[in-house]
């Protein structure tokens, strides 16, 4: 996976200003779980490479888990 343009500025972040932490501190903007979030100015490119691995993990199972409980309301469960 390739990170945006600007990956090896720490000041550049996958924050889109959407913040809503969940139960478990994840992110529900960007995906990225609040120790993520904090450390993030003092990842090193490869620890950035791994979050925006997990990012993009964590965005799946999340849309997965809604979609299923979107067709469950549709289904009447």
């Amino acid at each position: 996976m390739n990170m945006p343009s600007g990956q090896n500025d720490p000041n550049v972040t996958p924050c889109i200003r959407n913040c809503c932490l969940d139960q478990q501190d994840i992110c529900l903007g960007c995906f990225r779980h609040l120790d993520e979030i904090l450390a993030w100015r003092v990842m090193s490119e490869v620890e950035r490479q791994a979050c925006f691995i997990r990012m993009e993990e964590r965005k799946g199972e999340y849309l997965a888990k809604f979609n299923d409980v979107v067709s469950r309301r549709q289904d009447g469960v």
